[in-house]
């Protein structure tokens, strides 16, 4: 059934929340994640001359806003939860928008690249197609979006007091072609492990026409 407006405004600020109020603890508990697996896979697709211009979405406390800029990137962060918003600002020193994901308003052909990791699951389904319209539309031409979602066989609804959408390799690949999106790469994490213990599908695209 597809969600009503009151539906997705439901499930943005309970998601919201769930974050706001474990802010801290999330914060020390993911602040030493080794994610430059994800993160090298965006860059190394990037065309042109660095520095380039990423969008961390979803950005969270503000970790990989911090390694963006070591790189010598611009690094902007978007976070809907306001106390990663304030921690992200806090800890990077980067411009960091606080939209959700089910209301973003993007500037046109802004971006380099978009860096989703862990954090378009949240997105219903029935909203996915515009969502990834919209990063689109912040791209510049032949611009880069990076995504690492649980990966699953369709399942939909409410795990932990957060909304999810887990989608197995053909059908994130069905969403990100219909959307505009040309497939780079995708591949499962962590790394060297067996299948069954790989949670995490990352993919990479290329923004393709206009």
């Amino acid at each position: 059934m597809t969600p009503t407006r009151e539906d997705l405004n439901r499930i943005a600020a309970l998601t919201v929340a769930h974050y706001d109020q474990r802010a801290e603890a999330f914060w020390q508990g993911t602040r030493d994640h080794d994610v430059s697996q994800n993160i090298d896979a965006l860059l190394r697709h990037i065309e042109g001359a660095p520095p380039w211009t990423i969008l961390d979405l979803g950005c969270g406390p503000g970790r990989d806003l911090m390694r963006l800029t070591e790189l010598g990137h611009e690094a902007v962060g978007l976070d809907g939860s306001p106390q990663f918003v304030e921690m992200a600002r806090e800890h990077s020193g980067c411009t960091v928008w606080q939209q959700n994901l089910l209301a973003l308003d993007l500037p046109a052909a802004r971006f380099d690249g978009v860096f989703a990791n862990a954090v378009l699951f949240h997105v219903p389904s029935a909203e996915l197609p515009r969502v990834l319209r919209e990063l689109r539309a912040t791209l510049k031409p032949r611009g880069v979006l990076f995504s690492s979602n649980p990966r699953g066989e369709g399942q939909e609804g409410w795990h932990d007091g957060r909304y999810g959408s887990f989608h197995d390799w053909p059908s994130w690949q069905r969403y990100l072609q219909d959307a505009g999106f040309l497939a780079l790469e995708h591949y499962y994490r962590p790394p060297g492990l067996p299948r069954e213990q790989q949670p995490w599908l990352a993919s990479v695209w290329r923004k393709v026409g206009g």
